[in-house]
């Protein structure tokens, strides 16, 4: 499981890269500032996940608390696609509703963080 993670974190991380690039450079000159700056927090979320995503990973190599940091693993996937794939597709197809979605990928977020919490004290 720990591979798992650290697949996902990586991906995620080269992900948020080219995302953010795609943003400064085609996008720029496409989209108002404020949809500009809407994308750039899903791709600086995504990469603060991916860096959790790889911590997982480790601690799932070192600690014994296998579901917690499981929980807060999956939790952090789930809230990269919920929060920062709702910016994404909010920014790009100008549908309004799915910053309604957004909010889900922060309580998904903020459960990773909880559970990593936990399987650290519980250590």
């Amino acid at each position: 499981m720990e591979r798992l993670f650290f697949l996902l974190g990586s991906i995620s991380g080269g992900l948020a890269v080219v995302l953010g690039a795609f943003g400064a450079h085609a996008l720029k000159v496409r989209i108002e500032p404020s949809l500009l700056a809407t994308f750039e927090i899903g791709v600086r979320y995504q990469m603060y996940h991916a860096l959790a995503l790889t911590a997982v990973a480790t601690a799932l190599a070192r600690w014994s608390a296998i579901r917690m940091l499981a929980t807060a693993g999956w939790s952090f996937t789930a809230g990269t696609a919920l929060f920062s794939g709702s910016l994404y597709l909010l920014v790009l197809t100008g549908e309004r509703w799915l910053g309604a979605i957004t909010p889900l990928g922060g309580l998904a977020f903020i459960v990773g963080w909880f559970f990593l919490a936990l399987a650290a004290l519980r250590r």
